[in-house]
C-alpha cells in the first residue's frame, strides 16, 4: 500500500474526519497514521508533518509521490478516484454540492466557537447559550431549505461530499441542541448521516479516547 492518510486524534480532528470519510465512502483503500494533535505533543508532531507538507497540519494524503495537504482537496481526490460517485452527475446539482462544501470549508467551523468538535465527546456537556442556539438555528434553517429542495435523504439527493463535509458540524450542534423539533428534515438527515457505518466507525474510536478538555468551554 503506497497511499497513506496522516489523520489526527479521533476526538479532536474534525478536518481529518472529513477526509477520512470521503476515502471510506469512495471505497478507496489506504493506510492510516494517526498523528497525536493534543497539547503539548502536537507541536513536535506537526513539525514533523511540515517536513513533507507545507501547512504542517493534518490531514495529509500521500499517494506515491503525490502529497495532498488540504481536507477538501483530499475529498475531491477521493471523488475522482471513485469515478465521481460522491458528487452529482447533473452540473447544477454538482455546483450546489460544491457550494455547500465550500461554505463549510471557508469558515462555518466558526459557528458556536466554544462548542468545539472535542466537546461533542464530553460526558457532561453544558447547555447552549441563547446566542449559540440562535447561531445554530441559522445553520439548521439553511439545511432545512436545501433538504426541502432535494427531497432528501441527503442534501443533493444521494450522499455527496457536501454531506460528508458537514458531519463534524452536525455532530457538534446536535450533541448540544436542546431540540430539533423546529427542523424535522434536518433532524432526519442528521440521524441518517450519523448512522452511516463509516461515521459510526470513526465515532466508536473517538468515544473510546480520553476527552480533550478545552479551557474556554465553560466560560
Amino acid at each position: 500500500m503506497t497511499r497513506t492518510l496522516y489523520s489526527g486524534t479521533k476526538n479532536a480532528s474534525s478536518w481529518a474526519f472529513r477526509a477520512w470519510l470521503a476515502l471510506k465512502e469512495a471505497g478507496i483503500p489506504f493506510d492510516e497514521l494517526v498523528v497525536d494533535i493534543r497539547r503539548p505533543q502536537r507541536f513536535a508532531n506537526l513539525a514533523r508533518i511540515a517536513g513533507f507538507s507545507p501547512p504542517g497540519a493534518v490531514p495529509v494524503l500521500v499517494d506515491g509521490d503525490t502529497v495532498i495537504y488540504d481536507s477538501l482537496a483530499i475529498m475531491e481526490y477521493a471523488n475522482d478516484l471513485c469515478g465521481g460517485n460522491l458528487l452529482p452527475k447533473d452540473v447544477k446539482a454538482r455546483a450546489r454540492a460544491r457550494s455547500l462544501a465550500a461554505w463549510q470549508h471557508a469558515g462555518l467551523s466558526g459557528i458556536c466557537s466554544r462548542i468545539s468538535f472535542e466537546s461533542s465527546f464530553y460526558p457532561d456537556r453544558r447547555p447552549m447559550t441563547d446566542g449559540e442556539i440562535s447561531e445554530s438555528n441559522r445553520i439548521f434553517s439553511v439545511w432545512e431549505q436545501v433538504l426541502s429542495q432535494s427531497n432528501g435523504p441527503y442534501l443533493v439527493g444521494d450522499l455527496s461530499l457536501a454531506d460528508l463535509c458537514f458531519v463534524p458540524t452536525v455532530l457538534r450542534l446536535t450533541s448540544h441542541m436542546p431540540s430539533l423539533e423546529m427542523w424535522p428534515q434536518s433532524q432526519r438527515w442528521a440521524k441518517v448521516l450519523l448512522r452511516r457505518p463509516s461515521v459510526q466507525e470513526w465515532l466508536a474510536e473517538a468515544s473510546a479516547l480520553p476527552p480533550v478538555a478545552l479551557d474556554d468551554y465553560r466560560e
